[in-house]
């Protein structure tokens, strides 16, 4: 699944094929993507004559500006946007067309049909779910080593669960979670509420720096992912464990190791992240 790096290089990469492009009409090929899909005409007609303003990101879903609405979209595992003029051939998998008066077409393709789109009006996007009820963002000044410690005060879930939690921060996945606490030196089935003062602050230090990291390789493209320009991001070059089962440590050189937490595969090093 697409995490904040790859998401907002998307966002990055999308505003600039996309920006004051006026929609002529919208095909939806697949109903269901659309919350609520007994909407889906009001989702179309809405949208015709509008034009696209801004794209914003919040943790991992797009979000599409046009003058009265914002378009939350979430890429799921394998959801893509591409710009195609016209008289392309679409793409079996092509679930959602924003047809342009220009000639072009903003695509969405899916082959595993889980991506999600919500329409609202303008200013009610954060107001409901599933913007409402997300934490803070990990480049803002809300994300603090002072509100993650006491966050994770709260739970004695394992560290690796509770970083998975978007409403604890948001934007890590599996990917950026093991990368994460790899850097930090802390064992992902430690408990979230048995670190220190000083392994927090690594901690914190560390999600910023991975993922700003990330964005700046243009994310990691582990199966198929690419940005809204086909060009795949770098970062997977740079993975300290994810990935890397039985694979030397590139700082000890243990063999790395994949064990199961909550239900996520999870590779570490046994002897960099030692259990406490």
């Amino acid at each position: 699944m697409p995490e904040l790096p790859e998401v907002e290089t998307v966002r990055r990469t999308l505003e600039a094929l996309v920006l004051d492009k006026k929609i002529k009409s919208v095909s939806v090929f697949w109903p269901k993507m659309v919350k609520k899909p007994e909407e889906v005409e009001q989702f179309k007609d809405g949208l015709v004559g509008q034009s696209i303003q801004e794209i914003g990101r919040r943790g991992k879903f797009l979000i599409i500006y046009t003058e009265k609405f914002a378009l939350v979209s979430h890429l799921r595992m394998e959801g893509k946007y591409g710009l195609f003029q016209s008289d392309e051939t679409v793409d079996l998998h092509t679930h959602v067309i924003f047809h342009f008066e220009d000639g072009t077409e903003l695509r969405y393709k899916d082959v595993r049909k889980f991506g999600t789109m919500h329409l609202f009006e303008k200013g009610q996007e954060f107001t409901v779910l599933p913007l409402s009820q997300l934490g803070p963002e990990p480049f803002t000044e809300e994300f603090s080593i002072s509100q993650l410690s006491e966050q994770l005060e709260k739970t004695n879930r394992s560290i690796k669960t509770a970083l998975l939690d978007q409403k604890l921060v948001v934007g890590l996945g599996n990917i950026y979670v093991d990368e994460a606490l790899f850097r930090s030196g802390i064992h992902p089935e430690r408990k979230a509420n048995s670190l220190n003062k000083k392994e927090i602050k690594k901690l914190h230090e560390e999600i910023v720096k991975t993922l700003s990291e990330a964005v700046e390789k243009g994310g990691s493209t582990i199966r198929s992912y690419v940005n809204s320009q086909g060009q795949i991001g770098m970062f997977q070059l740079e993975l300290y464990v994810y990935g890397r089962k039985g694979e030397p440590c590139k700082v000890c050189a243990s063999p790395l190791e994949k064990i199961v937490v909550g239900g996520r595969g999870t590779v570490f090093c046994p002897k960099c992240q030692k259990v406490k």
